[in-house]
């Protein structure tokens, strides 16, 4: 075991008290999953989804009939009146008009007998002639028709004070030349649409907790980088006091390490700090308190954990799965069928339309007051004929909106596949840096070994020794940084490929 796994070992076993103690210790999973079940912004992507799954079963009822009840009710001060007062007046008298003009006649029918002296003989010895025109005279109309005109009267005043309506109405479209459909299907688009930008969100977010999480184990390795090389440092510093006082080192020596033990405090301090702010990002990103005590799973690794290397994914796949392909494109297939829709409005609409109405007063058998009611079907049909050219223009609109997102769409397949194909050369170049660190790594492992027995025996001088330090220093530094890299550059490319899930 070298001489940083012992120290590392230590310091493990030092931390086990603490996680014990209550400190939280959380995966990068459960990062992420508290990051999902936290977020904001991604609550807000998915009530959006759920709006536009509402809308979609909106512009699905468009398809069945529209069944509406109806029901109202009216006072009226005054009656309707069919005829004037003046004629009212001579209905409600007509029986003592017609009185007075039979009687008129029965006079003048009388005068005239007597005035024809041959009439008025045969008339004289006719007993006959003397019934018929004394049962004539004697004979009163006028009651009866009195009666009939005011009923006629009361027939033409019409007594509408209180006004009752109730109606059922059906309206079923047959045709809307294509815009119902396109309608409903601009609508699932929009719903797809919806969930790809919830996607976007999410990947967006497990990237930010990723980098967030490598970050942390970052500043915590090189942390205890800092400590080691303190650790290192110190005792360099008491076998150069020995020599000192042995008279194989100079004071210059003992003052040159005591100042390379103070740049290792100072790198702690700084670690520490940074350490800190780390964690409280990375708090904020899951939804924790910023000052919760927490611990990574991979922040007391002895090494970086690598990436899992997968294949390689077909350029097809990785633009059917980038969430700014699949908008680009279903903003394309929108404005398709926003064409459909501007161009439904130059097309006929065709509806069927039904109905019971229901009255009273009713007038199915003359105008009284009573319930009646009415059925009624029909056809409507809807030609527009010129509106300005507003419907073409809105046509030629649409498809010039989708031509731009197609075009954009093209421009996006360009930059994701040179995203892409960089992010895999900088995979492959940081793999080759981690293979490379871990050889100049024992290469520095084993120089510190040696300069650290050369300064016991006196055999290597003080600036020697300090120089193995810094570059053993060096070497973990490197390795560390080329094992971070790694892991940042396989999000990177994870969120390129769309594989953030």
């Amino acid at each position: 075991m070298t001489i940083t796994q012992k120290i590392l070992a230590s310091l493990f076993l030092c931390a086990l008290p603490a996680a014990a103690s209550g400190q939280q210790i959380l995966s990068i999973e459960q990062c992420r999953e508290m990051a999902v079940s936290n977020n904001r912004k991604l609550e807000q992507e998915r009530i959006k989804v759920e709006m536009a799954g509402y809308d979609r079963k909106i512009a699905r009822a468009n398809y069945y009939p529209d069944i509406s009840g109806t029901g109202a009710y009216m006072y009226r001060d005054k009656e309707i009146s069919l005829i004037s007062d003046d004629m009212s007046d001579k209905l409600t008298h007509a029986g003592d008009i017609a009185q007075g003009s039979m009687n008129e006649f029965m006079g003048n029918l009388q005068q005239a007998i007597i005035s024809n002296p041959a009439a008025a003989a045969e008339y004289m010895q006719s007993p006959l002639w003397q019934t018929v025109i004394g049962t004539l005279g004697q004979t009163d109309i006028s009651a009866a028709l009195n009666q009939l005109g005011t009923e006629l009267d009361d027939a033409f005043h019409l007594d509408v004070h209180n006004i009752f309506i109730a109606g059922v109405s059906l309206r079923q479209p047959v045709f809307a030349g294509g815009k119902i459909v396109a309608a409903n299907r601009i609508a699932s688009l929009a719903e797809e649409l919806a969930r790809v930008s919830y996607d976007k969100e999410h990947q967006d977010l497990l990237t930010t907790v990723d980098q967030a999480y490598w970050q942390i184990v970052s500043i915590a390795a090189k942390k205890k980088l800092a400590e080691n090389y303190a650790e290192l440092l110190t005792r360099m510093q008491k076998d150069v006091e020995a020599a000192v006082r042995a008279g194989m080192a100079t004071k210059s020596d003992e003052l040159s390490i005591k100042v390379k033990v103070n740049e290792a405090d100072m790198m702690k301090t700084k670690a520490t700090n940074g350490l800190v702010l780390a964690k409280m990002l990375l708090c904020k990103e899951i939804g924790l308190d910023l000052n919760s005590d927490i611990m990574l799973a991979d922040e007391n690794a002895e090494e970086i954990p690598l990436p899992e290397m997968r294949e390689k994914k077909a350029m097809d796949e990785v633009l059917a799965d980038r969430p700014e392909t699949r908008s680009l494109d279903l903003a394309a297939k929108i404005y398709d069928q926003k064409v459909r829709v501007a161009r439904a409005d130059m097309m006929p609409k065709v509806a069927l339309t039904a109905g019971y109405l229901f009255t009273n007063p009713t007038t199915s058998n003359g105008i009284t007051n009573k319930w009646g009611g009415t059925f009624s079907v029909g056809v409507a049909v809807n030609v527009p004929i010129f509106h300005g050219m507003e419907a073409t223009q809105k046509t030629r609109k649409a498809k010039a909106e989708a031509a731009l997102y197609r075009s954009q769409y093209q421009d996006a397949c360009e930059m994701i596949t040179l995203q892409v194909t960089q992010l895999e050369k900088q995979m492959d170049e940081a793999l080759e840096k981690v293979a490379m660190a871990e050889s100049n790594l024992d290469s520095a492992e084993e120089n510190l070994r040696m300069a650290t027995s050369g300064v016991k025996n006196g055999a290597v001088t003080t600036n020697t020794a300090l120089s193995a330090h810094s570059a053993w220093l060096q070497a973990h530094s490197e390795y560390i940084d080329a094992g971070i890299e790694a892991r940042m550059v396989n999000v990177n490319l994870m969120k390129a490929e769309g594989e953030m899930k």
